[in-house]
């Protein structure tokens, strides 16, 4: 008997031909041709007793009759329709831009993209790509060198016009950040320098997003720290990718505990020692509002000499990268009248 065609999908493709068609049906074992109207198709394979893969040759726009030849005798026929094949067109890329690195999957939008046969960044071809629909392509890009790269796409219809772009950013360095350390509450002001630092969209601290931080050019942020302990790297994160890390550490704030002695002349000169804890990042013993010569023996205890001062009790304090210390009394006393 002779072999029966009773669906072919899909049922159009353009006049440039290259669909690949696939019929389905009964009898197609031994079949010796496949023809679109009175041509050949370009390469059929025998799938099985029940279907036939065929690619349809180029013709004219129109209906054309698909049939399948075989010794008992040709099939009925079915319709595949030629249409002008439509050039693409990207009118969108989602995201615009990524690491030179590649491998930032894409959305591209527009039209025509039915029957896709290429996606080039650069003239690069995709490391990989997915036809969604005729308006939309999922695309995943390859490795690129810092700036624009002209996004197209190539279909039977032809090449699309070089109007859509991807920028590909070299990956953000960060050479120091300063202050290296701050308090526990957070709220600590700190200037990153680096290179291709524009459009960062996070700087972390550890895994902690930035209190708030601003580019200030192409090799400078500045980030507010929030609040945490211990070591927390700070990375800054642009289209280019992930900086490598520099230190930051969370101070303790300090405490005072004890003052030895707690008390002297009104005079300058008295080495006092302080002990208390998380003392090691001291910047300054104040006595009041005057500031007086240390020295940190260790994260337990300072050496310092009293300045002059009025007799009564004197607040003294310790400020740290971890902040200020709560106030310790110190007693001033006049000496005595001859």
């Amino acid at each position: 008997m002779p072999p029966t065609i009773s669906t072919v999908s899909p049922t159009q493709g353009p006049t440039t031909g290259g669909t690949a068609v696939t019929l389905t049906g009964t009898g197609m074992t031994g079949a010796t041709a496949v023809r679109f109207g009175s041509t050949n198709a370009t390469s059929f394979t025998v799938n099985s007793a029940t279907q036939i893969t065929a690619v349809s040759p180029p013709r004219a726009a129109g209906a054309a009759a698909v049939t399948v030849i075989h010794p008992t005798g040709n099939s009925n026929s079915v319709t595949f329709t030629y249409v002008l094949a439509e050039v693409p067109q990207v009118t969108g890329v989602t995201p615009a831009g990524g690491p030179t690195a590649g491998g930032t999957a894409v959305v591209l939008t527009g039209t025509g993209f039915t029957g896709a046969t290429a996606v080039t960044f650069a003239g690069v071809p995709a490391t990989s790509f997915l036809v969604n629909s005729a308006t939309q392509i999922s695309a995943v890009t390859p490795a690129g060198t810092t700036g624009a790269a002209v996004v197209t796409v190539t279909t039977p219809g032809g090449t699309s016009a070089p109007d859509a772009f991807f920028f590909y950013a070299a990956p953000p360095v960060l050479r120091g950040g300063s202050p290296a350390v701050g308090p526990t509450a957070g709220g600590t002001l700190i200037t990153l320098d680096g290179s291709d630092l524009l459009n960062a969209n996070a700087v972390r601290f550890g895994s902690v997003n930035a209190a708030s931080f601003t580019v200030v050019s192409a090799t400078r942020i500045t980030a507010s720290a929030p609040p945490g302990t211990g070591s927390a790297p700070i990375t800054v994160t642009t289209p280019g990718g992930t900086s490598n890390p520099v230190a930051f550490s969370y101070v303790a704030p300090p405490t005072l505990s004890a003052l030895v002695p707690a008390g002297g002349p009104t005079s300058a000169g008295t080495v006092l020692t302080l002990t208390g804890t998380n003392l090691a990042t001291a910047s300054a013993v104040t006595f009041g509002s005057t500031a007086a010569p240390f020295t940190v023996v260790s994260d337990t205890q300072i050496t310092a000499v009293a300045p002059a001062g009025a007799p009564g009790p004197v607040t003294v304090s310790v400020t740290t990268a971890g902040g200020t210390s709560p106030g310790a009394a110190y007693t001033r006393t006049a000496a005595p009248a001859i």
